[in-house]
């Protein structure tokens, strides 16, 4: 798939690339996910990091995390994470689990955000719900998203599917997302692609740099 990107119109988004997710002793960890497959991605998006810079693409970090006093939990949200074995707020070796502020609500040091780039803070899945992210995006004129993140099945779909609903034009990098479970990642990039493309397209990093590449020259 030949790409063309106007970095005007287009943003990059790092979904979750916390300690929490990222690191033993996290959220993820505790949950019994496989780190190192969420980590394994980390090069790519360094990669494509550094050329949306140079680019002038809009770049955007989201965290997901919870207030000091879990005034914002769901009791659902609660209930799921202690079935997971990973109680949110539950103190670990990285801080207490899934809480703003903590050592583990932050970037992994590889990934973190320069001067400028919005920051948003998700209470759950989607970095559009009950955050500011889509008046960010309308303000910069941006139509076009790029996905990259933890995890492909969670927190990348869910902000996926929100930002086709509210029209935005959708590609995620198959090779800049990650999931512990490889049958999840590959189900959620083939429900992309169901009707033509209802979720938008699946492409890969080396895709987008050349694109990138070509359209700043």
């Amino acid at each position: 798939m030949v790409l063309s990107l106007d970095p005007r119109r287009c943003a990059l988004l790092l979904i979750d690339m916390q300690r929490d997710f990222c690191t033993p002793g996290g959220y993820a960890a505790s949950a019994g996910l496989d780190v190192a497959r969420l980590r394994a991605v980390v090069p790519a998006q360094q990669r494509l990091l550094a050329a949306a810079r140079r680019a002038g693409l809009l770049v955007v970090h989201t965290r997901e995390g919870h207030r000091a006093d879990l005034s914002d939990l769901l009791p659902a949200k609660r209930r799921r994470a202690e079935r997971a074995g990973a109680p949110i707020g539950a103190r670990g070796p990285l801080g207490r689990l899934l809480l703003r502020g903590e050592y583990g609500h932050d970037f992994i040091d590889e990934l973190q955000p320069q001067a400028g780039e919005p920051v948003i803070d998700k209470p759950g899945y989607s970095a559009f719900h009950a955050t500011d992210l889509e008046l960010i995006l309308r303000a910069r004129g941006i139509d076009t998203l790029l996905l990259t993140g933890v995890t492909t099945e969670v927190c990348v779909s869910s902000t996926l599917r929100s930002a086709v609903e509210r029209g935005f034009e959708c590609i995620t990098l198959a090779d800049a997302c990650a999931s512990a479970d490889p049958a999840l990642h590959a189900a959620a990039l083939a429900m992309i692609g169901v009707e033509g493309g209802l979720f938008g397209r699946v492409a890969d990093t080396a895709g987008v740099l050349a694109a990138l590449a070509e359209d700043t020259r």
